[in-house]
């Protein structure tokens, strides 16, 4: 079902250097296209070692002791902060792989912060175009399961409700339609509790948007299919997408382009042609330093052209 798709709205990247990755990683954790943006970083140091900097040396046995503990449920204090540090620092960069394996270590932790992120980490080392079948739906549930933990371990984290709705949307596409839209009204739930415990996160307002927009155009006849499964199934307008859309820009103006996009084809969806121009314009005009932002600048080049 088209309104339960939520592919890639979700990971507004900015590139970091490795002494700012710190002091700015909350306003890159929090914003979320969905994609990927420039691909640049240090290579990480494979088998946990990053996380060690800094440490006293140690013998081989206290090596192992220590490395053991770090594979724990429990994340110490300082220790969380150095992986957070590396890992939003690898997920501005985009280094998919790399920072799924660094988290993984901590797989068993029930720390919120080190779990919503895991889940992302998972989703979008599904989501790279050359994913294996099997291995991509073994990545979704397993993103879903470590943001469903995130949830429950703090129901207070806007984050782990962001993922956790963006989580269940991809589950949704291998449990057939009826579950798809039931799933839709705890999809819309959790992204509202998400606004409301972080109101200056503009992903989570364009997934809503997007959530929104999704349901304003579905086809008659899948609206019939909804209405015979559920007695009241979702529905949403143009105006209520924009709305959200437009509260993503009000919060941070040009920080993803499918934000621009979709707002050019929501005026599309209003009939309104000049503001329609006016926004797919902006996607256009947005520089590409991504697959998706490549995909974004055809799409919008393409709807320029059919209205003249």
């Amino acid at each position: 079902m088209a309104g339960l798709m939520l592919t890639r709205c979700v990971s507004g990247r900015t590139l970091l250097s490795a002494s700012a990755a710190k002091t700015i990683r909350t306003r890159v954790t929090t914003r979320n296209y969905w994609t990927v943006l420039t691909r640049n970083s240090a290579a990480l140091t494979r088998g946990g070692a990053a996380v060690l900097l800094g440490l006293p040396t140690l013998s081989c046995l206290l090596y192992e002791a220590h490395h053991r503990v770090q594979r724990s449920a429990v994340v110490h204090a300082l220790e969380k902060e150095e992986v957070l540090e590396q890992a939003d620092y690898l997920y501005s960069c985009a280094e998919s792989e790399k920072l799924y394996q660094l988290l993984l270590q901590y797989k068993t932790s029930d720390d919120t912060e080190v779990l919503w992120r895991l889940a992302r980490a998972s989703r979008d080392l599904a989501l790279l175009p050359d994913m294996d079948a099997e291995r991509k739906k073994q990545l979704v549930y397993e993103a879903f399961e470590y943001a469903k933990r995130a949830l429950e371990k703090d129901d207070k984290s806007f984050a782990a409700h962001k993922w956790y709705a963006v989580c269940l949307s991809d589950v949704g596409e291998y449990e057939g339609v009826k579950v798809k839209i039931g799933n839709s009204y705890k999809i819309r739930d959790h992204l509202e509790k998400a606004t409301e415990l972080n109101p200056k996160d503009a992903t989570s307002f364009h997934i809503l948007g997007y959530w929104c927009f999704a349901f304003a155009e579905l086809p008659w006849y899948q609206r019939k299919v909804a209405a015979v499964i559920f007695a009241s199934p979702p529905t949403s307008t143009y105006e209520e997408a924009l709305e959200f859309f437009l509260k993503a820009e009000e919060v941070d103006p040009n920080f993803y382009s499918k934000n621009l996009l979709m707002l050019g084809k929501t005026y599309l969806g209003m009939k309104d042609k000049e503001k329609a121009l006016l926004w797919l314009t902006k996607a256009k005009e947005y520089p590409p330093h991504t697959h998706e932002d490549k995909e974004v600048h055809k799409e919008a080049v393409d709807l320029l052209k059919k209205l003249g």
